[in-house]
């Protein structure tokens, strides 16, 4: 019997399962460089869209639709797909520490973990609120909240959410809308946000047009109120208290502020910005480590100042794949220029989207949803519908 004499050239070892890392898959399995030996880490078999998240939480998509099965991914590109949390990783010896298997070796890595919400400063938050990510767990509490209301729909449900940028106002309106497909009778929802105004990193016109829309669904805003404190009560609520002095009893905290990186990056070794996210160059390459490379919400690029959001990290996987592929052959690597303008549509949770794209923005209407919908699902479809192999 012939033996496979091949040599693998290359351990490639991609940490996480983000979006980048989804198309560098597919694309690595659409054309496989030989005596690669391609590995990816992850805890979950499943990783969400973030376009289709807010819709599976407002009731227009079901969880397959929205979630990419990388072992699925992984057995087309023949992979190996390792499902475990990443801990730290040891750069002189070139592995990658995992927290219930042996190290992982690597010539090349790349990351791709994405980030959390930024609140170990505020009391309590930690141990009471729910974080927006990771999206497992949030959805996790999200089906019982819901199997709660199922049971029980006559009993008062008040919720709040604290984090007014675009994923804050975008999870308001789709819970909003998820939980009163469930005809519940007695519905509050509170969103908190430190500074006057909402989305501050979105156009004044946006901003304006989604306060509206927020007064107008009946969501109750508490702007200018940074919360301090989050404590549990003897009836089993919590208490969220902002620097005010203003005191609100809840249900439920979700937490959506500004995003932060895992502290297993910044311990590593690899040049972090101030935040823990990975400096990278405009190769998608580690300003500290060549052999390391990194992309989505995990990554800074240091000549661009780009927000944390999941289109970057889309438009990322083509063009970190590409070098990926040049830097196990021994070619050039290729420059990656981000666009300075994209196109932003906002779900309202009611079957409308708003546009926005630099100074223009159009309001919600169902055509916008629409073609956000043809969007995502376009997107999802080369996951979904894979080649037998």
């Amino acid at each position: 019997m012939l033996q496979n004499t091949q040599p693998i050239l290359k351990n490639l070892v991609l940490i996480g399962g983000g979006h980048s890392h989804a198309i560098v898959l597919k694309l690595f399995g659409n054309n496989p460089v030989a005596g690669v030996n391609l590995t990816l880490i992850t805890p979950d078999q499943y990783t969400p869209y973030s376009g289709m998240l807010p819709g599976h939480i407002a009731g227009f998509y079901n969880y397959a639709q929205c979630h990419i099965d990388l072992q699925k991914l992984c057995k087309f590109v023949k992979a190996k797909l390792y499902l475990d949390r990443v801990i730290g990783l040891d750069l002189k010896n070139h592995k990658v520490l995992c927290a219930n298997r042996p190290a992982v070796d690597f010539d090349i890595l790349s990351i791709d973990i994405g980030s959390t919400p930024a609140k170990l400063s505020v009391s309590g938050a930690a141990e009471y609120a729910i974080a927006a990510k990771p999206v497992a767990q949030l959805l996790e509490h999200w089906y019982k909240l819901q199997e709660m209301v199922v049971k029980n729909p006559q009993k008062p449900l008040t919720i709040s959410i604290v984090g007014g940028g675009a994923g804050g106002v975008e999870l308001a309106l789709s819970m909003l809308a998820g939980l009163r497909k469930l005809e519940i009778e007695n519905l509050e929802l509170h969103l908190w946000q430190r500074t006057g105004e909402l989305m501050p990193n979105h156009h004044p016109l946006v901003r304006r047009m989604m306060l509206e829309i927020l007064i107008n669904q009946g969501v109750k805003l508490h702007l200018g109120e940074s919360v301090c404190e989050i404590t549990p009560t003897i009836d089993n609520k919590l208490e969220i208290q902002s620097e005010s002095g203003l005191i609100l009893k809840c249900d439920r905290v979700f937490w959506v502020t500004q995003a932060s990186a895992a502290n297993w990056v910044e311990n590593s070794g690899i040049d972090t910005d101030k935040k823990g996210f990975i400096l990278v160059n405009d190769n998608l390459q580690s300003v500290s480590h060549p052999h390391i490379f990194a992309a989505g919400d995990i990554a800074t690029m240091i000549n661009y100042h780009l927000p944390k959001a999941g289109v970057f990290a889309v438009r990322q996987g083509k063009p970190l794949y590409e070098n990926l592929q040049r830097i196990i052959l021994g070619q050039s690597l290729k420059f990656y220029k981000p666009q300075t303008e994209y196109l932003s549509l906002i779900g309202t949770g009611d079957g409308r989207a708003l546009a926005t794209r630099g100074n223009l923005t159009l309001p919600p209407h169902q055509l916008f949803w629409h073609w956000k919908d043809c969007i995502d699902r376009r997107f999802m479809a080369q996951f979904q519908n894979l080649p037998k192999t």
